[in-house]
């Protein structure tokens, strides 16, 4: 199952500020497809917490961002139009900058991807 994820809505961030990912749940990865404003690497991995999903850096022990109330474990898993908090972890500052996650899109079927992250060559 691959999710699109289009963060926006960022406290403290230039109003035209968003991100869209793509989150893979069999691969517990994420990539980077568009930004502006939104300073995230191209990729890296996914974990479950208690609060939601966080969206981890490829060597990164903390999160960059985590999508509140967002959980892939779920039965059924998340769906079309779902949406909520995100705190995005920026640089040097003390607090996250809070925005909005909002669910575009979900492919439930098996992809096998050519190149790339989703397919174990991280260096694409």
């Amino acid at each position: 199952m691959r999710i699109t994820v289009k963060l926006d809505t960022f406290e403290r961030v230039d109003s035209a500020a968003f991100a869209i990912l793509w989150l893979d749940k069999e691969t517990r990865r994420w990539s980077r497809e568009g930004h502006q404003s939104v300073d995230l690497p191209d990729w890296g991995g996914l974990q479950a917490a208690p609060d939601g999903t966080l969206i981890c850096g490829q060597h990164a022990e903390r999160p960059l961002c985590v999508l509140e109330r967002l959980d892939f474990d779920t039965a059924g898993g998340p769906r079309e139009g779902q949406a909520g908090r995100v705190l995005w972890y920026t640089g040097a500052a003390r607090e996250p900058a809070t925005g909005r996650w909002h669910v575009q899109c979900i492919d439930r079927e098996q992809i096998k991807a050519e190149h790339g992250v989703f397919c174990g060559d991280e260096d694409s």
